[in-house]
């Protein structure tokens, strides 16, 4: 008879229900009337997905909120300045079998100044800037892919949307 993974010790207990711990926010910035350029970031040699390019993205302090998550790790990981943060109509979900767990991550859209590169932490290696098709080629996950996509029409089509899902930054 087979050993169950629980018995094993390879699952952990914990709530079935989704859990939100991480976001993911695609950087954007404009390159004409209708169209943008998104930011991606390799990870670091020695950080897990390593090689991988990806959005930025993190996961959230205790007694943070997604958004607010959202902004501490875009200053920490570029140090991009952020003229708006839109909260965009898709939540990446997936399982992660280890813990028995569904994450439901938030996705937000970051719109940075045109002309300004990143100065990256010690988590990233290299950065590049590329329109939607090229960006979408680089992403290594369905979900993130599908939350690019989604920024990518919120901010070309969802103009009447966009008064919605804007965050005040405020404070």
């Amino acid at each position: 008879m087979t050993e169950s993974p629980r018995a094993r010790g390879e699952a952990r207990s914990g709530p079935r229900t989704p859990v939100i711990r991480v976001f993911d926010c695609h950087v954007a910035r404009q390159i004409s009337d209708d169209g943008y350029e998104y930011l991606l970031l390799q990870r670091s040699s020695h950080k897990i997905y390593a090689d991988t390019w990806r959005m930025v993205g993190g996961k959230l302090e205790e007694s943070e909120t997604a958004w607010e998550a959202c902004l501490r790790e875009l200053a920490e990981e570029t140090r991009l300045p952020v003229e708006r943060l839109l909260c965009v109509p898709y939540v990446n979900r997936f399982y992660e079998w280890r813990q028995d767990r569904i994450n439901d991550i938030p996705v937000f859209v970051a719109i940075t100044s045109s002309g300004i590169d990143p100065v990256l932490d010690a988590e990233h290696s290299a950065f590049v800037w590329l329109p939607l098709e090229s960006a979408l080629d680089r992403l290594p996950w369905p979900g993130q892919a599908e939350g690019l996509r989604a920024a990518d029409a919120l901010l070309r089509q969802g103009h009447v949307l966009q008064q919605f899902m804007e965050v005040s930054l405020k404070r």
